[in-house]
């Protein structure tokens, strides 16, 4: 069988060849790729010549590229369009990924050349970049256990083993249950629902095979319904089942693999000699321990939960004079809040969706890097992984940047949320390699597709990230793009959400579904007013989030991970009325992976950037200043992880920010209205 993921792509761009790839091809390519890798590690480390930053850490940077690149194309898919198929691989192929990733940390050899670089470093003539790399590589090494021995080197191998299996299982048996689940409603259960509701209901319906209408667990669908729908009945079902996910029993509960993944993570922690996983976590973060980390979200957490009380007596109210005498619950929040809004700010979603059309938002955030970046794009006809997902090419002055591929629709086989991720990373280590950058996302699906205001700024943060990558200028593909400390990764995403409020972009973009006018005014006026609406809820399911996921890793791994949960809700006074963004048993930024472990707070950490460096261009009085945009691009977006995340954001603000302007940002502020 000739397989064309292990061929030389000669597509436009070297773009993967989708339209030739099966799902057959993807076991034997990977394993091909594993073993090459093997043999390149092996030459490094086996090589007679002395260790040189060329002979060892840029070898090492080229030792995978094929396991990059087929990598690349399963993961993405995986996520994205998962068949049973790709599922069965992802689950036989991360232990042994894992493996494989234990075997260069523990390879002997390799490591004393490493350690040699190291020690000789002062005389070896590196370059700024080149020392990064050397310190960045040493780094991850020691905390993959390479300075280990005997049992404890073994047990470390077997954990992380463990914990890749684990990670696959959690993602999964969300996917199972997200895709499982949706609610069917009678014809009568469509009253009082806006229509961009009721036709988002009727596509999901169809795409289930539903005999009707039907509401799924995509955020997209879900929480419009529990905006708009008068029925309290039915808004209880599907809250309940939106936050039992991985909570409903059977083959795709998560609670007992949270408990063993927390366990794992301290027995981790401890064979390394830290404190706790935190302590291992946040060492090579900006926030650097746990208490630092508290200290953030306490300080937002105290105004924000006030503000949340005062809102809840407000809504209370209203839900007595619709004769209800119970408590407020959590499907009672977003019906009370919309129904407030519009009597505040007269303003509703059902009034704002025909302006935010899909089609003008990718076209906004185009026109957004246009401006700020000299970025054009232009769409490319190509074969791709599914018919939804689009692409273009990204050039600037005419020179090739990057492949942009956007996949927005929610779909059963895409896992929830969005992201984004590269197929192929910026470098230049041999030639100039431009990155193919992916954004997905699960909007609900129309014709015209229409977005609520938060669904743009989804979009936006995303196509922040993919700017990330995009403007990326480094030698080196290990620090190339959004390879920087986590809570420095959010900053370009949350900075670029900024620009969808900027007057003047909605002026132009935000046209009417039908009209093709522009936003009047006075509606432009009123979403700007109310930008800090419902500020003290939103904030407040956010924080309890991330103070659960730093609870449950600083300090013993709890044996009963809802009991801790629980615990830490009990401890902070977590509001009656709202539940936690992301529960323990579908928290997948912290359990699918060690990626947001202990750093799901690193959102906020960056918020307190992001606002501000958006105050540099308010300070220069242009949201699209030129040396203000240069100086971004310049000491953030280009440069990657070349250097230490607060040296980047120094070199382009001239300090580090204090929490002031998150505060203000939010509405939280002792000054805020």
């Amino acid at each position: 069988m000739t397989n064309p993921l292990l061929q030389d792509w000669t597509t436009p761009f070297g773009l993967p060849p989708f339209d030739g790839i099966e799902d057959a091809h993807f076991g034997p390519a990977l394993e091909a790729a594993l073993a090459e890798g093997r043999r390149n590690i092996a030459a490094i480390a086996e090589d007679p010549e002395a260790p040189t930053f060329a002979n060892t850490l840029e070898a090492l940077e080229c030792a995978d590229r094929l396991l990059d690149r087929v990598a690349g194309v399963f993961y993405n898919l995986a996520g994205a369009d998962a068949t049973p198929a790709r599922e069965a691989l992802q689950r036989e192929m991360a232990p042994k990924l894992a493996a494989y990733s234990s075997e260069i940390t523990n390879n002997r050899a390799l490591w004393r050349r490493i350690e040699t670089l190291w020690q000789s470093r002062e005389a070896l003539g590196l370059t700024e970049e080149q020392a990064r790399v050397l310190m960045l590589t040493r780094r991850s090494f020691l905390r993959a256990g390479a300075a280990l021995e005997g049992e404890d080197r073994a047990r470390l191998t077997e954990v992380k083993a463990r914990l890749a299996v684990l990670g696959t299982q959690f993602t999964q048996n969300l996917l199972a249950e997200e895709r499982g689940w949706f609610l069917e409603l009678a014809e009568g259960d469509l009253e009082g629902l806006p229509g961009f509701v009721v036709d988002a209901a009727r596509a999901s319906g169809r795409e289930k095979g539903a005999a009707g209408p039907v509401i799924t667990l995509s955020r997209s669908l879900i929480v419009p319904f529990l905006q708009f729908s008068p029925r309290r009945d039915l808004r209880e079902k599907a809250q309940k089942a939106w936050a039992a996910r991985g909570a409903n029993g059977g083959d795709t509960d998560n609670r007992a693999i949270a408990a063993e993944i927390l366990a794992l993570r301290q027995e981790r922690a401890q064979l390394l000699e830290y404190e706790s996983f935190a302590t291992y976590k946040l060492e090579t973060e900006m926030a650097k321990t746990p208490g630092n980390v508290r200290e953030l979200l306490m300080q937002v957490w105290e105004p924000a939960r006030a503000q949340a009380q005062r809102d809840a007596e407000i809504l209370t109210g209203m839900m007595r004079e619709d004769g209800i005498n119970g408590d407020l619950a959590p499907w009672d929040w977003r019906y009370y809040a919309q129904a407030r809004r519009k009597v505040e700010h007269d303003l509703d979603e059902a009034e704002l969706k025909p302006y935010f059309q899909l089609e003008r938002m990718i076209a906004a955030a185009f026109d957004c890097a246009n401006r700020l970046f000299g970025l054009d794009f232009t769409p490319l006809d190509v074969p791709l992984y599914h018919p939804d997902v689009r692409a273009w090419e990204v050039t600037r002055e005419g020179r090739h940047m990057a492949v942009f591929l956007g996949d927005y629709f929610a779909r059963g086989s895409k896992r929830s949320g969005a992201w984004c991720s590269a197929m192929r990373s910026q470098s230049k280590l041999d030639g100039e390699t431009r990155p193919i950058v992916v954004n997905v996302c699960n909007f609900a699906k129309g014709d015209p597709a229409l977005l609520s205001h938060d669904d743009a700024r989804t979009l936006f943060h995303e196509f922040g990230h993919a700017l990330h990558q995009m403007l990326s200028d480094v030698t080196y593909q290990s620090i190339s793009g959004t390879s920087v400390a986590r809570d420095f990764v959010e900053l370009p995403s949350q900075l670029y959400e900024h620009w969808l409020d900027v007057p003047e972009v909605l002026e132009k973009h935000a046209l009417h579904v039908e009209t093709g006018q522009p936003m009047p005014r006075d509606l432009l006026q009123r979403l700007l007013a109310a930008q800090t609406y419902d500020m003290g809820f939103q904030t407040v399911e956010f924080i309890a989030s991330a103070l659960v996921d730093l609870d449950f890793h600083d300090g013993p791994a709890p044996a009963d991970p809802m009991a801790a949960e629980a615990e830490t809700l009990a401890r902070i006074k977590m509001p009656d009325a709202i539940v936690m963004r992301h529960a323990t048993p579908h928290f997948a930024h912290v359990f699918s992976g060690d990626g947001y472990s202990s750093g799901y707070y690193s959102y906020m950490w960056s918020e307190v950037m992001d606002a501000d460096a958006y105050r540099a261009f308010e300070e220069a009085g242009d949201p699209f200043d030129a040396d203000t945009a240069a100086r971004l691009e310049r000491f953030i977006l280009s440069a990657g992880g070349s250097a230490e995340a607060d040296a980047l954001y120094t070199a382009f603000r001239g300090r580090m920010p204090g929490v002031g302007a998150l505060l203000d940002g939010r509405g939280l502020s002792a000054d805020s209205p």
